[in-house]
């Protein structure tokens, strides 16, 4: 897949920014479908110990809610980018995954449907795993029907700032004059500094849709997508993205 090229024109207003997350949640597709500019930011640091979203995600195993993770190289010196992470040579994970959707969801309505397309985004064989989750996140979006032109990748645009202030470039990079900021990010970002910067704050604040997750007794949020389109489909999330966005 070529690289994702920036789109945005001066017509650009409000700009989401967000590491390329590995088949990420509802949310995060919330978060694209609610901007008019959608920054994939690889080109910060990787963090160095821990698990993050980058590399895993949950999914119903056994009705919990479990992780599903992607072995990435951590070893080396320094430091490194999103975009220069490697996932394990030789880990037969994606085969793993697979067989984990097969044992845990071939009962789903949409199951049959779902992998059919969904299990050559899984064998990827893509080495590098911010592209791999990029390429991923585009081709569920096309899917569902929600526009990816307004997409790029933040290693492709000239930013140098850290913190707050590389937000603050990258929204002025992509001509926006407003900032879609997700929940808790009041933790780490300086409000102050976009308001004298000429930037106006949003809050996403988005409420997870309630679905029919079939065998769980209750009610599992914060999964991958992936949950969502196995019970209702590529039309059932595309409709459960649009009630969000009608709140």
């Amino acid at each position: 897949m070529p690289e994702v090229e920036t789109t945005a024109t001066p017509a650009t207003r409000v700009v989401a920014i967000h590491q390329p997350n590995f088949f990420p949640w509802l949310g995060y597709f919330d978060k694209i479908v609610r901007s008019d500019a959608f920054v994939l930011l690889d080109h910060v640091q990787f963090p160095r110990t821990g698990g993050i979203w980058s590399n895993r995600v949950k999914l119903a195993i056994g009705g919990e809610a479990r992780w599903v993770t992607a072995p990435i190289v951590r070893t080396g010196h320094g430091v490194r980018r999103y975009d220069d992470v490697e996932f394990q040579p030789g880990q037969p994970w994606r085969e793993k995954f697979v067989k984990t959707l097969a044992a845990n969801y071939a009962k789903a309505p949409h199951y049959r449907a779902c992998v059919a397309w969904l299990e050559p985004v899984i064998l990827d064989p893509e080495p590098l795993l911010a592209r791999y989750n990029r390429n991923a996140i585009l081709r569920i979006a096309e899917r569902i029907g929600v526009r990816t032109d307004h997409m790029c990748s933040s290693s492709v645009l000239p930013v140098h700032a850290h913190a707050t202030e590389l937000l603050i470039e990258l929204t002025h990079a992509m001509h926006a004059d407003s900032y879609l900021c997700g929940a808790g990010a009041e933790g780490y970002q300086d409000d102050a500094a976009f308001a004298s910067a000429g930037i106006t704050l949003h809050y996403q604040s988005f409420q997870h849709p309630v679905y029919s997750q079939g065998g769980t007794d209750r009610f599992l949020p914060g999964l991958s997508i992936i949950d969502a389109l196995m019970h209702c489909g590529t039309d059932g999330v595309r409709a459960l993205l649009h009630h969000s966005r009608s709140r």
